[in-house]
C-alpha cells in the first residue's frame, strides 16, 4: 500500500484540525486562484481587504469556515519578494490546504505525533508562528506543518513533546503576527522534511511542482473536506 492510500484509509470521516465544535456542514470551498476574476477587483495585498472578501464569502454561503487551495495557482503572493523574486522563477503554487476562520480558534492535532520543530517565520507574507509535527504510522515517517499561528502557540513549546490525536495544540494568529494575512491555518503534509527546521516551502514554482506534489500530498487525504 502506498503512502497516499495509507493516509486516506486512516479515517472514514473528516478529521477536523480547527475548532471541533464546528460541523463540517458549515465549511465552504473557497477559490483564491488566479482565475477567480472577483479577486482582481480587490487589493489582495491588504489583509483587511482580503479578509473582507473571505468573510463576505463565508457569510454569503451561511458557513463558518472556508477551505481550499491545494495546488492552487495564486496571485496573492506577488505582493511579497519572499515569493516573487524576479531573479528566480516566481513561486505561486500553493502546497497545502488553507482553513479560513476567526483568529484565536483552537487547532487540534489530526494525528498523534511529536514536536519536530517550531519557529516564528517573520518574512512579509510568510507563515509567522509555525509548528511541525513528526508522525510514524504503518512504517511511514512523515510530517505535518501548521502555519499562521498565534505567538502563544509556540511560547512554551519544546521539541520532542508528544501531542496526542485530538489534543489542542495551538490557536490561530491574526494579521499582526501571521505574515499579514486574514486569520487562517495553513495545513500541509510533508514526506521528507529535508534539512528544514520550523519551516518548509508552502508555495512552489511550476518548475519544481512535480517534486513538491510528490513530497507534499493532498491534505484532503486526511481532512476529507472534498
Amino acid at each position: 500500500m502506498n503512502f497516499s492510500n495509507v493516509l486516506f484509509k486512516l479515517n472514514n470521516s473528516p478529521i477536523r484540525v480547527i475548532d471541533a465544535s464546528i460541523n463540517t456542514s458549515k465549511y465552504v470551498p473557497l477559490d483564491l486562484s488566479e482565475t477567480n476574476e472577483n479577486l482582481n477587483k480587490i487589493d489582495v495585498s491588504s489583509a483587511l481587504k482580503l479578509g473582507g472578501y473571505v468573510n463576505n464569502f463565508i457569510s454569503k454561503h451561511k458557513a463558518e469556515v472556508a477551505y481550499g487551495g491545494y495546488l492552487e495557482v495564486r496571485n496573492i503572493y506577488k505582493r511579497s519578494s519572499h515569493f516573487n523574486n524576479q531573479a528566480k522563477e516566481e513561486r505561486n503554487i500553493h502546497l497545502g490546504v488553507d482553513i479560513w476562520c476567526a483568529a484565536k480558534k483552537p487547532i487540534f492535532a489530526p494525528l498523534e505525533g511529536i514536536v519536530h520543530s517550531f519557529k516564528n517565520n517573520t518574512n512579509y507574507g510568510d507563515y509567522g508562528p509555525t509548528i511541525i509535527l513528526k508522525h510514524t504510522i504503518k512504517g511511514y515517517e512523515f510530517y505535518t506543518l501548521y502555519g499562521h499561528l498565534s505567538l502563544d502557540s509556540i511560547a512554551n513549546l519544546k521539541v520532542g513533546t508528544l501531542i496526542k490525536q485530538g489534543e489542542k495544540m495551538a490557536a490561530l494568529g491574526d494579521a499582526s503576527v501571521n505574515g499579514n494575512y486574514p486569520p487562517h491555518l495553513h495545513f500541509q503534509i510533508i514526506r521528507d522534511i529535508q534539512d528544514y527546521v520550523g519551516d518548509y516551502p508552502g508555495v512552489c514554482s511550476k518548475t519544481d511542482l512535480m517534486f513538491y506534489k510528490n513530497n507534499c500530498p493532498d491534505p484532503n487525504l486526511l481532512l476529507k473536506l472534498q
